[in-house]
């Protein structure tokens, strides 16, 4: 049985006689090993695999080897795992195509097996110190900076109550962002928020990123009288559109506005998940706007919705829908929905975000595959 440290290693590979003897091997030198037979599978497979390096025939049926590879470079978290074609074929042509879609290695099957071991191990143990420098500096710059881009607890605020659950992906400060700023006695603002790299390796840094945009979004706030929040995010959107320091990044929003005196709560999204309302049952509520700045003068409309006693607005970001069980399966909207709905109100033990969190956490068997952001925000009356 692999031991919880072992590297992990995703072998890909039609052929099954082979498949079965390298990963053999693997798995004899010390790796925790899993195989796919094509690079559709393959493709799958790392999403909820998250191997430590990848290994990938180039003739393959269905979705090739080359194709395989151009799928993980449109992906911001899995085009930095290190990518090497184990092949019989060792056609020039090939090879710098393959060196082309910035692959680590083009090992021939024709030499050695203990040579490609050491090959393969060279390759991944260069890998692990290569990111364990990238995520100390992360850490360090994090303490630099002298404040996070989420908050240790949601504040108080009159009519209402606020908590927040947050769990940085693999105790790595990431891109999700959470805020609140209060205006004046009677309404407040509630931001989350989600920015991910789109160039390749752009997701080490989206913990500078978040940081950038909450602190952007955060003058916003300071400076207007106008506690719309489609106009927030417009001028938001129009500020980073601008903005090429940050032009790689997709960066989605929530913001949600509350009142004391009408117990109305006003939202308006970009490129976000839906707003879920827990009142008699459980309705999810969807914005139209697209994402932050992807283009100019994008829109963005206020919806507005009137709260009553216990009612409860959930704001999420896609690290919780993407969860998945023992049997790879993604949680999705409609479970989400429905862990809502076997949420207790008013329990007596657990507030109804603690309750949401223990039934996530048993679903995923705390097993998390990205940044886990979750806010409630309750109406007391």
């Amino acid at each position: 049985m692999p031991q919880k440290n072992n590297p992990k290693v995703l072998l890909v590979e039609d052929d099954p006689n082979l498949s079965m003897l390298f990963s053999y091997e693997l798995r004899k030198g010390g790796y925790e090993c899993q195989t796919a037979a094509n690079g559709s599978e393959g493709y799958e497979l790392a999403e909820l695999f998250f191997p430590d390096i990848i290994i990938s025939d180039v003739m393959m049926p269905e979705v090739n080897g080359f194709e395989f590879r151009e799928m993980l470079l449109k992906n911001p978290r899995l085009s930095r795992i290190p990518f090497v074609f184990l092949t019989s074929n060792d056609n020039e042509d090939d090879q710098l195509r393959g060196y082309d879609l910035e692959i680590a290695e083009y090992i021939p099957k024709t030499i050695g097996r203990k040579i490609i071991q050491a090959k393969i191990s060279a390759i991944l143990k260069n890998s692990l110190r290569e990111r364990s420098k990238v995520i100390n500096e992360i850490k360090e710059a994090a303490g630099a900076m002298g404040a996070s881009v989420v908050p240790d607890f949601a504040p108080g605020f009159k009519n209402y109550e606020l908590f927040q659950w947050h769990r940085p992906f693999d105790k790595i400060p990431g891109g999700d962002f959470i805020d609140y700023h209060q205006f004046d006695d009677d309404n407040m603002a509630v931001i989350l928020g989600d920015v991910m790299g789109k160039r390749w390796g752009a997701w080490y840094f989206a913990y500078a990123y978040a940081g950038y945009v909450r602190s952007t979004t955060r003058v916003l706030l300071q400076t207007t009288k106008d506690i719309s929040p489609a106009n927030i995010i417009a001028r938001l959107n129009e500020a980073i559109f601008k903005d090429e320091r940050i032009s790689d990044t997709f960066i989605t929003l929530s913001i949600v506005t509350i009142n004391n005196k009408t117990m109305t709560a006003t939202y308006s999204g970009a490129g976000d998940l839906p707003l879920y309302l827990f009142s008699d049952d459980v309705k999810p509520i969807n914005s139209d706007g697209k994402l932050i700045g992807i283009m100019p003068n994008s829109e963005y409309s206020d919806i507005d919705i009137q709260l009553k006693k216990d009612d409860c607005l959930f704001m999420i970001t896609d690290g919780i829908i993407e969860g998945t069980n023992e049997n790879n399966e993604m949680l999705g909207n409609d479970k989400f929905v429905e862990m809502i709905r076997n949420v207790e109100k008013n329990s007596s033990e657990k507030n109804e975000l603690d309750q949401l969190r223990l039934k996530y956490s048993e679903y995923t068997q705390k097993k998390y595959t990205d940044d886990i952001s979750l806010i409630m925000v309750k109406a007391k009356m």
